[in-house]
Parts: structure tokens; sequence; C-alpha cells
């Protein structure tokens, strides 16, 4: 019993070096993701998404070294979360560096136009543009009033006419409207004569 639990929570490696690998780690990534584009984060196909996969794969020794014990793997898994929460905190409290490290949106359709610059720049092909819009209930760029990539890889798109629901809708409570001026009408004749 005492061997397992000296395997479990015996520690080969320092404490400092265990909360320092995680920490170097996660910033590095954080580094290369910013410095590979939106990109990853949006996981427009099956290869950037194993890319995303692979990557946690790859790190993992990284950050916890020749270490596999309960113990290293609480240290470590404590500096990543503490790294991300003090990093998210410093961010929201500097909203210019945030701006800096997150980076821009990038308009990619503006009035039903596409913008092949800023393809080009995301490394989007016309495809995957469609697929977004598709995705959004969008069969054509020139539906799209805009679609903009945002920083955090998400796609915002914003079409040029209603939905047919949002018709729908409008016609809904045009006639909600209508009936309700009818019985209000109908119940002032009603008072009326008595």
């Amino acid at each position: 019993m005492d061997s397992i639990m000296h395997s479990m929570f015996h520690l080969p490696l320092p404490v400092m070096e265990k909360i320092l690998r995680p920490i170097i780690v996660y910033l590095c990534l954080i580094v290369f993701l910013r410095l590979f584009g939106k990109r990853e984060l949006a996981q427009l196909n099956p290869f950037d998404l194993v890319v995303l996969l692979s990557l946690s794969n790859t790190v993992q020794n990284a950050i916890i070294g020749d270490d596999n014990s309960v113990s290293g793997g609480i240290i470590g898994a404590f500096s990543l979360l503490a790294i991300n929460w003090l990093l998210t905190w410093f961010l929201y409290r500097s909203p210019r560096l945030n701006q800096t490290l997150e980076g821009s949106q990038t308009m990619l359709i503006a009035n039903g136009v596409v913008s092949e610059e800023a393809l080009k720049k995301e490394t989007l092909t016309y495809e995957e543009l469609v697929s977004v819009l598709n995705k959004n209930g969008f069969n054509d760029p020139a539906d799209v009033d805009q679609c903009v990539l945002e920083p955090n890889g998400t796609f915002f798109v914003k079409g040029k006419t209603p939905t047919t629901e949002t018709v729908h809708s409008r016609e809904l409570m045009q006639a909600i409207e209508q009936l309700t001026a009818q019985v209000t009408a109908m119940r002032a004749e009603l008072a009326g004569r008595q």
C-alpha cells in the first residue's frame, strides 16, 4: 500500500517546474494560435479539427514531463487553470491590450459582395465561405448584408432581407392587431346598443 501511495503522489520533478511547464506551454499556444489566425479556431474543415486535437497530445509531455503522478497532474491542471484565469482577468482590466492580443474582426462579405482580399488574408476558400453561409441559413452571398469572422473564430452573418420566419411573424402580428381592433370595435358597438 505504501508503494502505491508513493508512486501516485511522489513528485519526481520539482514543484516549481510542474507549475512553470504548463504556464510556458499555455502562453506559447496563445501566441501560436494568434499568429496562425482565426481559421484554426473556426475549425472550418477536418484538417483544422485534426490540428487542434493533435495539438493537445503534442504538448502533453511538455506540460507533465516525466511525471505520471496524481500530484503532478493536479499541480499541472491547477497551473493551467490559474494562468488562464489570471490572463483573462488581466485582459478584462486592460481592454486595449486585449484588443491587441485578440486581434480584429475580418469583414468577409459587405452588402452582398465577397471580399477576395479578406478571404486570402484568412486563407478561406469561397466554398468554405458558402458552407458557413449555408449553416446560417443563406445560400447566396448576395443575400448577406454582412459576414464577419470574429477574432475568436466565430462567424457573424446578417442577411439583407428578412428571413421567412421574420416575415411570417410580422404577418401574424399584423393579423393579431387587426383582430384586436375588430374585437374592440365590436365591444364598443355592443356597449352602445345596451
